[in-house]
C-alpha cells in the first residue's frame, strides 16, 4: 500500500486562493471500502472507521467474528488520520494519581495495558507489513522552567518504577537532543515512536479487510433502533444492518446518534503544520536520533520531524475549524522561537484533526444498552490508545477479556454542554495564564 501523501491529511480543509497550501483534493475512499448498498447481517457492527473502530474489527475478525465497520466519510478521515503522528503510551494522569482514582489493582492493570499500548502498534505494523514510516526512538518531554523540573521527573519516575525504560535529562542534555536552549530538562520515554497517521489508518484498514472483515467509507449510520433481540442500523445509503453487537467509536465526531454521547464530550481541534524538508545539514543538529517531543504546558506544543527532513509542529487550536493560514500562526511563532538558527521558515501543510475530551480526561467505554459499547475519549493520545482499546474491546465482547483493563462507566453529559465554547475558550484563556505563572 502506498504511503498517503500530507496532501490527503488535511482531508477537512478549505479552497482558498488565499491560502492554496490549506486546500486539499479529498481523495475517494479505497475502493475496497465502498459506501455500503446492501442490507447485512453480522455478528458486530462498528460505527466509526477510526482507530479505535478498526482496531476493533481487526481483533474481531481474527477471532472469527463476522464484523462490519460503516464511516460517514473515508476510513481514517477524522483525527486518526489528521493528528502529529506521536504514538505515545500513557495517559493524561500519572501512574500515581491512577492508584489514587481507582485503587491499585484496578489502576496497574490500566496502567500496565497503556504501558503495552505503543508495542501494540509497532507489532501491528510489523505484523502487517503496514507502510507508515516507523520510528522508534521516544518520546521527550520538556519543561522550560527549572521549577517545574523536579515534578516531571518525578513523573517519570513514576514510570521508571512500573518497568518502563526512562532517561532523567538536564538542559545539556535536551539541547544536544532537541537542538534548542529554550528548555531546562525533561525526561525521555524510549516505548514511544511515531508513524505517518494516514498510513497507519489504512494500513489497519487492509489488515482487518485480509482477517475478514468489511468496511464501508461513505457510509453514515441515520439511525439505531431494537428489533425482535437485535440492532437495526439504517444507513444514509439506503441499505441497513443487523447485528447483535454494536461499537460506537466516533470520538471527537460524535453526533446524535444515541442520547447523550455528544454531551459527554467536548472537541478540541488539534493544529499542526510542516515546514518544506529542512536542509540536511541543519536538520541533523534537530532531533537528530528520531524522537519526538512535547512540552510539559496545560497547553502543551508537541513536534517531530518526519522521513523527508520536514518539521512538524503541532497544539491546540481554535474551537472551529480552521480557514486560511493565519489560523495556525501561533504554532509558526512557536517554531521561530524553539529554532532561531533556521531562520525564515517556509511552511508546505497545515491541518487539524478534532480529539474528544472528557470532563475527567480519561477516556471513556460505556455500555447504556444491551448489545451497545461506546469507546470514545482518548485525549490526545490516540495511536497508541484507541489502538489499545479496540484489541480489548474486541476481547470483551468475545468473552475472553477477563478483567477489561479500561474502566466503565455511565454517560454523564457535561453540565451546560452548549457552552462548550466557552468552556474551551476560558480553559484557554485560564490554562495560558497558569503557564506564564509557572
Amino acid at each position: 500500500m502506498e504511503v498517503p501523501s500530507y496532501s490527503e491529511l488535511k482531508l477537512n480543509a478549505i479552497r482558498k486562493e488565499t491560502a492554496p497550501s490549506l486546500w486539499v483534493a479529498t481523495a475517494p475512499p479505497p475502493s475496497s471500502s465502498a459506501p455500503l448498498s446492501e442490507s447485512k447481517t453480522v455478528d458486530v457492527l462498528v460505527i466509526g472507521g477510526g482507530y479505535t473502530g478498526l482496531s476493533t474489527a481487526l481483533h474481531l475478525a481474527e477471532r472469527g467474528v463476522g464484523v462490519c465497520v460503516t464511516e460517514a466519510k473515508e476510513p481514517g478521515w477524522g483525527a486518526s488520520g489528521r493528528n502529529g503522528g506521536q504514538v505515545n503510551p500513557t495517559l493524561k494522569h500519572d501512574p500515581d494519581e491512577l492508584v489514587s482514582m481507582f485503587g491499585e489493582r484496578r489502576a496497574e492493570a490500566l496502567i500496565n495495558v497503556v504501558s503495552r499500548s505503543a508495542d501494540l502498534v509497532f507489532d501491528l505494523i510489523a505484523r502487517h507489513a503496514i507502510e507508515c514510516h516507523p520510528v522508534r526512538a521516544g518520546w521527550l518531554q520538556l519543561s522550560y522552567s527549572q521549577k517545574s523540573l523536579p515534578a516531571l521527573h518525578a513523573r517519570a519516575r513514576q514510570w521508571q518504577r512500573r518497568g518502563a525504560p526512562v532517561e532523567l535529562l538536564d538542559s545539556g542534555d535536551i539541547e544536544r537532543r532537541v537542538g534548542t536552549r529554550a528548555f531546562a530538562g525533561g525526561w525521555l520515554d524510549a516505548r514511544a515512536g511515531a508513524i505517518q497517521p494516514l498510513g497507519f489508518a489504512r494500513g489497519l484498514v487492509r489488515a482487518a479487510q485480509n482477517a475478514g472483515a468489511a468496511i464501508h467509507g461513505g457510509t453514515g449510520v441515520t439511525s439505531l433502533e431494537r428489533s425482535n433481540g437485535r440492532w437495526l442500523a439504517t444507513l444514509s445509503t439506503g441499505a441497513s444492518v443487523s447485528a447483535q453487537e454494536v461499537v460506537i467509536a466516533t470520538n471527537g465526531y460524535a453526533g446524535s446518534l444515541w442520547p447523550r454521547l455528544k454531551q459527554t464530550l467536548l472537541p478540541a481541534n488539534s493544529f499542526i503544520v510542516a515546514t518544506r524538508p529542512l536542509d540536511a545539514k541543519i536538520a541533523d543538529g534537530i532531533l537528530g536520533r528520531g524522537e519526538t517531543a512535547a512540552t510539559s504546558q496545560r497547553l502543551l506544543l508537541y513536534f517531530r520531524k518526519d522521513h523527508t527532513g520536514r518539521l512538524l509542529m503541532g497544539g491546540r487550536g481554535f474551537f472551529s475549524d480552521p480557514r486560511e493560514a493565519k489560523d495556525f500562526s501561533h504554532l509558526e511563532r512557536s517554531l521561530a522561537l524553539l529554532f532561531p538558527q533556521l531562520g525564515p521558515l517556509e511552511y508546505e501543510y497545515r491541518w487539524s484533526g478534532r480529539i474528544a475530551i472528557t470532563r475527567d480526561f480519561m477516556p471513556h467505554v460505556h455500555q447504556p444498552a444491551p448489545g451497545i459499547t461506546m469507546a470514545v475519549g482518548c485525549n490526545g493520545r490516540g495511536i497508541a490508545l484507541c489502538t489499545s482499546m479496540g484489541k480489548h474491546l474486541a476481547a470483551k465482547l468475545t468473552g475472553k477479556a477477563g478483567d477489561f483493563p479500561y474502566p466503565v462507566s455511565a454517560l454523564k453529559p457535561i453540565p451546560l454542554h452548549r457552552l462548550q465554547r466557552f468552556y474551551i475558550g476560558a480553559g484557554v484563556a485560564w490554562y495560558s495564564l497558569l503557564d506564564k505563572l509557572s
